[in-house]
């Protein structure tokens, strides 16, 4: 249990150290554009593309995977949006964001950096796979059932228009892309290059998650919404265990891939989730709340889930 504290406590120390740091020194929410700009566009990009671009083709072609990854993220998805909808009587806009709070976790800033911490190399190309579709999926879904909320004034070719251009358009799933291109071709980068992809590669995790404690930290909790009752156990119980029984039901797959999907779907909601929902005026001040929320308790069910498998007590196949 010490080595698996030894290994959160630093990860979750970034978060923390930067939501002392934007408590202490209380910069504007702009003052924070540049570290942004950095992590988005050039330090997970690299980190991304070095991911992948390092793994054998076959593995990058685990279609069996990326299903039962986005079936059992997309089953909590839609549970969660149905009891929007039935048990609190919201608006399919509100709906969508309670989803996405459930179902979107944060894969991006804090997936890579504990995923290679926990279970090393091997779990690149499983992170790498989830990253991209998943996150495909959700620039998706999230404007498809704004037009049917009535969000979007747009005609529906643009719209479609739209969520094409940012997908491709995605720093992250660019660099994923270029990856999947150098793997297929067999392209190593010259030495130097190499140099300065790991070495912004290095820089990615740990930017990443203090800029998530600053943006933590210049969100405060006004207020605490009932739905939180069940979201946050949806996101890092339900999901979890979801991922886990759909992945053996799917097939037999590597154990770190199974862990890696398990651990990168118990992490806290994503900061996007308060981007989409500022984007579109829904749910905003909850949407806060809830990644607070999450986040805060995920330093120990995340330990925990840590502590299982790391113990041997979770095996890799539910259904041996």
């Amino acid at each position: 249990m010490a080595d698996i504290v030894g290994l959160v406590l630093p990860f979750f120390g970034m978060i923390l150290l930067g939501y002392a740091a934007a408590k202490v020194s209380r910069q504007p929410a702009e003052a924070l554009g540049w570290l942004n700009t950095f992590i988005i566009y050039i330090a997970l990009p690299a980190l991304f593309f070095k991911l992948v671009a390092r793994t054998p083709v076959e593995e990058l072609t685990r279609i069996d995977f990326i299903l039962a990854d986005v079936g059992a993220t997309y089953l909590v998805f839609g549970l969660i949006f149905a009891a929007g909808l039935l048990l609190r009587r919201a608006t399919v806009g509100e709906a969508t964001i309670q989803g996405l709070a459930a179902a979107y976790g944060n894969i991006g800033y804090m997936g890579p950096g504990l995923a290679l911490l926990a279970f090393g190399e091997p779990a690149a190309v499983p992170v790498a796979l989830i990253f991209c579709f998943e996150n495909m999926l959700h620039f998706t879904v999230a404007p498809a059932l704004m037009a049917v909320a009535g969000g979007e004034k747009r005609p529906a070719l643009e719209i479609a228009a739209g969520v094409a251009y940012r997908i491709v358009t995605h720093p992250f799933i660019l660099a994923t892309a270029a990856g999947f291109a150098a793997a297929f071709a067999g392209f190593e980068p010259p030495l130097p290059l190499q140099r300065l992809i790991d070495y912004l590669a290095q820089a990615a995790a740990p930017c990443a998650l203090f800029a998530m404690g600053v943006t933590l930290a210049l969100r405060p909790l006004r207020r605490v919404p009932v739905e939180i009752g069940y979201i946050v156990p949806a996101k890092l119980l339900l999901l979890p265990v979801t991922m886990y029984l759909v992945l053996g039901l799917a097939g037999h797959f590597d154990p770190v891939w199974v862990y890696t999907a398990v651990l990168l779907a118990a992490l806290p909601t994503a900061t996007n989730v308060f981007v989409i929902a500022q984007q579109y005026g829904v749910w905003q001040e909850r949407a806060s709340a809830t990644i607070l929320i999450t986040t805060v308790l995920s330093v120990a069910s995340v330990t925990l889930l840590l502590y299982l498998v790391k113990s041997g007590l979770l095996p890799a196949d539910p259904f041996p």
